[in-house]
């Protein structure tokens, strides 16, 4: 999963967010650091905190985006009724789900977007650089190298953010 955020106190709501995966979703396995990068697709005056999460769950893939969309509500997030992105309090991509494929008008899984998006392939590659892509059938590595998407991802290194991301 990738959590994200870059509205209010991004380091709080990225913890407070990874609280909740692991009390309501499933077992924490991995985390990433946290990275700070520009807004992808829109622009904003505050940049976005971003960190892979990765859980086992008992959950199917329709509930954890359940599950996801009930805790970033919680949070305050606000989507544009007409999809566009905007700037939100936090956002929480379902990446992968085994290796299983999902198509439906509510959940594409792998997540359609994750290999054009640097912001997502770098805090995947911390734990999962040589995870292979089911349909693309390329490593995280690989995919990272190939990514048409130039913006730069910046380790995020304040020492309260470190504590926090790690005490998930």
């Amino acid at each position: 999963m990738l959590l994200g955020s870059n509205m209010g106190n991004r380091e709080e709501l990225l913890h407070k967010a990874c609280q909740a995966l692991q009390n309501e979703v499933g077992e924490l396995t991995h985390l990433s650091g946290l990275y700070e990068t520009e807004p992808w697709g829109f622009e904003a005056e505050q940049n976005f905190l971003n960190q892979v999460a990765t859980l086992k769950t008992n959950l199917n893939p329709h509930q954890l985006l359940k599950v996801t969309q009930q805790i970033e509500a919680r949070a305050g997030r606000v989507r544009a009724a007409d999809g566009r992105f905007i700037s939100r309090t936090l956002d929480i991509d379902i990446l992968f789900f085994g290796d299983r494929q999902i198509d439906t008008p509510n959940l594409q899984i792998p997540h359609p977007h994750l290999h054009k998006r640097r912001f997502t392939l770098v805090p995947l590659a911390d734990h999962h650089a040589q995870m292979e892509h089911p349909t693309l059938k390329q490593t995280i590595s690989q995919l990272l190298e190939s990514c048409p998407d130039e913006l730069p991802v910046q380790t995020y290194q304040t020492k309260e953010a470190q504590k926090k991301a790690a005490s998930c």
